[in-house]
């Protein structure tokens, strides 16, 4: 795959979780009914729920942006980890959590070849 390649495949990857994570965090910070509900149902208040839409829209700045996008993958790996802790503690299903995680893996270690040597770098002594 050429380098062309790989890099709009690694922009696109990006579009598609801003979109989710946009989607997402929109919900939280109007205080859609539905996201209520869900945040009531596992003991958040409106108020905790949309302080948790900003972590999230900032987080997810950090991560569009080339300069500080590690920074940006590493917060949301951290919100989607405790995503699916808070969903395992409530019984909910987290397959949607675990599957925008992986997608979020592979999305950085396409656009930041840096992480993904760090990552499985093998030190030799």
């Amino acid at each position: 795959m050429s380098q062309k390649a790989i890099k709009i495949t690694g922009w696109v990857m990006t579009i598609v979780l801003a979109l989710v994570f946009t989607m997402s965090a929109f919900m939280k910070l109007t205080q859609n009914e539905t996201a209520l509900e869900q945040a009531s149902s596992i003991g958040l208040d409106a108020s905790t729920y949309q302080f948790i839409g900003v972590i999230e829209i900032i987080s997810l700045i950090l991560f569009i942006i080339p300069r500080t996008g590690v920074l940006g993958a590493m917060l949301l790996v951290a919100y989607l980890g405790g995503a699916i802790t808070t969903h395992l503690q409530h019984q909910q299903p987290i397959a949607m959590a675990v599957t925008f995680q992986m997608l979020l893996w592979v999305t950085a270690f396409i656009r930041f070849p840096e992480l993904k040597q760090r990552v499985f770098s093998i030190k030799k002594v």
